[in-house]
């Protein structure tokens, strides 16, 4: 099998596919490993024109109409990039053609299987997201036309949530036959395996419950509930430590001793990378009750070295997180109380908690790793050539 594997950026490596937070490159490297030849399309070009046009469209609608502008659906980049696109595909001979996210595919039209696969529609993070709204009526109109347009041409429209695959059936009307759910893989290798990680949730202490914040949004993360869980607990009795890395907190200053913010840690250097690994796997928890998400790849990551995840019913994230099993979801509106009992309980009975952190590591080990991902695509993949 021959995949012409689409993107507007370059995927060959992590440097070049750090927009989409490394996924382009890892969603290639998945499916390599499955033994499919890939043919990298990308990175796409905009010329000298569009990015002049697309300049004076920004300046207008951000500056007199007031309101947020996104090239994403811009017609005439599309059909520039289904134009670049065509013309590769006429010298390769490829069985699928395969794009990370609908947006370059969009407008393509040749001869072979269209498949894409990408973690939400316009009509999830359209006013979900706060960069994602406040739109003007033609972007808001062209992005909606580019959904259908992907999930009308295509063979099978793939998205890692159960959120995203119905919303293109129930928003787009997408032939439900060829909506699939596949979740993303951690993008950190587990060093573990069943037997090591008990180990390592062993070495977690009993008589002290340590948190973990991940991420650059304080707010959208749900970092002042995440305070709230933490401070609450310490003056109920049950000493806690709640570390937070990618952003400054908003706390109260000075900030309390039982706070460690860490700042932004970079993963495109080992050293990075080693220290988050770290911090996971020395944490109880991750706790992350953000207001608007997809599907947060730090959830597999988190459950790759055993740490159960603490969130909430929001987007993508119920199809990476269930009850009990790798953690627990709240309702975004809901007291940090039931946060802090659900903690309490599961440490007032110690074993209750290495129980779910082992059975987290084994949902990372059975569904929420790229080798597992990637045989599943590779699956629907052969249904259509």
């Amino acid at each position: 099998m021959k995949i012409a594997y689409v993107t507007s950026y370059d995927a060959r490596s992590l440097k070049g596919s750090n927009e989409w937070a490394g996924t382009g490159y890892h969603i290639a490297q998945a499916l390599e490993k499955q033994s499919i030849s890939l043919e990298y399309i990308g990175p796409l070009q905009e010329s000298t024109l569009l990015k002049a046009v697309r300049k004076l469209k920004r300046h207008y609608y951000e500056q007199l109409c007031r309101k947020n502008y996104q090239k994403n659906p811009d017609p005439l980049m599309l059909r520039n990039y289904a134009g670049q696109i065509s013309r590769k595909l006429s010298s390769i001979q490829a069985d699928i053609v395969f794009s990370a996210t609908v947006d370059p595919i969009s407008y393509l039209e040749c001869s072979q299987p269209v498949v894409f696969w990408t973690d939400a529609t316009f009509s999830n993070i359209n006013n979900f997201y706060p960069q994602y709204g406040n739109f003007p009526d033609s972007v808001v109109r062209d992005w909606h036309h580019m959904e259908k347009l992907a999930l009308q041409k295509c063979s099978l429209a793939i998205y890692s949530s159960d959120w995203a695959a119905q919303s293109a059936i129930h928003d787009y009307g997408a032939d439900p036959s060829k909506v699939k759910v596949v979740s993303f893989g951690s993008n950190v290798e587990s060093p573990f395996t069943s037997e090591t990680i008990k180990d390592v949730i062993k070495r977690r202490p009993a008589d002290l419950c340590k948190l973990l914040f991940i991420g650059v949004d304080w707010f959208r993360k749900g970092g002042t509930i995440a305070y709230q869980v933490a401070k609450k607990l310490n003056q109920v009795g049950l000493k806690t430590e709640l570390t937070i890395v990618g952003c400054q907190p908003f706390v109260e200053s000075p900030a309390p001793n039982f706070v460690n913010a860490l700042g932004f840690i970079s993963k495109s250097t080992d050293q990075g990378r080693k220290k988050i690994q770290s911090l996971i796997a020395e944490s109880h928890f991750l706790i992350l009750p953000t207001l608007a998400d997809c599907t947060p790849i730090v959830f597999c990551e988190a459950t790759s070295l055993g740490v159960p995840c603490l969130s909430t019913t929001v987007g993508g994230v119920p199809t990476m997180i269930r009850d009990d099993i790798n953690g627990r979801l709240f309702d975004p509106n809901t007291d940090v109380t039931e946060y802090c009992d659900y903690i309490i309980n599961l440490f007032a009975n110690y074993s209750s908690y290495q129980d779910l952190a082992l059975s987290a590591f084994h949902e990372y080990e059975s569904r929420l790793n790229w080798r597992v991902a990637g045989q599943q695509v590779k699956d629907l993949l052969e249904t259509i050539i």
